[in-house]
């Protein structure tokens, strides 16, 4: 018999075509050892070395399924439709849990159980597992995230939220590419209180391909974006200056898009969100 003291946890891993990284994720979830554990693993119909991952570990893996998807926020969505836990979370097939992590969460549980998500210390990672920078939690309310982009408030593996907490948010936005997580946190944070313990929840593999750090200026684009939509105007603005002082704007500064069909999307609400006219003195004004 399970005791109380061990609320399920529901883990859910997207990947796609991350079959070097997967196993280490995976095993980091399962050594856990902790005994109500719910893992899902959600793959994009991966064409690498991803399935054989999977199956070595499949006995201790509670649902699988390797089929297309329209990406990472799909992904998730559908493995968290599927979860049973009380408490949830998402592990990226290139981060890892640290050693004793999700006893730390259904402790911090025990003792809040009105809050809606508890949030530890995080670790960026070089391949050679030396930390690279370390992360502790600053306290989260639904204001103190319209400054995401200066204080960079956690990070997301270490992040776990209530079954509740994530039904009434509605799930992750699926329209939104990037900053899917501050949205969440966003809707979390509007009805719930977010709990804090330095204690060190996961690590984060940092490498080129990594889609923070490949589109690093679109991700804080589309995270400017997401405050905006949250009433943060003023601090969205401002990052969205700060964006274009560092690159050769627009045309120029635009250049590091290759995905034309998003250059053309986000030319022109750029322009309109940082004021800039459409030729007749007029401002386009701003976003819908």
């Amino acid at each position: 018999m399970v005791s109380r003291f061990f609320p399920k946890i529901s883990i859910v891993t997207p990947s796609y075509n991350q079959g070097i990284y997967l196993e280490k994720t995976i095993v980091s979830v399962l050594s856990q050892n902790y005994p109500n554990l719910e893992y899902l693993v959600i793959d994009g119909d991966s064409r690498d070395c991803s399935i054989d991952s999977i199956r070595r570990y499949e006995s201790q893996i509670a649902y699988w399924v390797s089929e297309p998807d329209t990406g990472q926020s799909n992904a998730i969505n559908k493995g968290l439709q599927r979860a049973t836990g009380e408490l949830f979370g998402w592990v990226n097939s290139d981060d890892c849990l640290a050693e004793g992590a999700l006893h730390a969460v259904a402790e911090m549980y025990r003792l809040n159980p009105a809050a809606g998500a508890f949030i530890g210390a995080g670790d960026y990672v070089d391949r050679y597992g030396r930390v690279l920078m370390h992360k502790t939690p600053a306290p989260v309310t639904y204001r103190s995230l319209y400054d995401w982009l200066e204080l960079f408030h956690f990070m997301q593996p270490s992040c776990f939220f209530t079954r509740t907490a994530w039904e009434r948010a509605g799930g992750l936005d699926e329209s939104i590419n990037f900053a899917m997580d501050l949205d969440l946190w966003f809707k979390i944070a509007q009805n719930f209180n977010f709990e804090l313990t330095d204690t060190l929840f996961s690590k984060s593999l940092v490498h080129a391909a990594a889609k923070t750090k490949r589109d690093k200026y679109l991700s804080e684009v589309d995270a400017a974006f997401v405050i905006m939509r949250h009433g943060g105007d003023a601090q969205a603005r401002k990052n969205l200056d700060r964006i274009a002082a560092k690159l050769d704007f627009f045309e120029q500064r635009l250049g590091f898009i290759t995905d034309t069909r998003i250059f053309n999307l986000l030319l022109p609400r750029l322009k309109r969100l940082l004021g800039y006219t459409d030729g007749h003195g007029q401002n386009p004004g701003r976003l819908p």
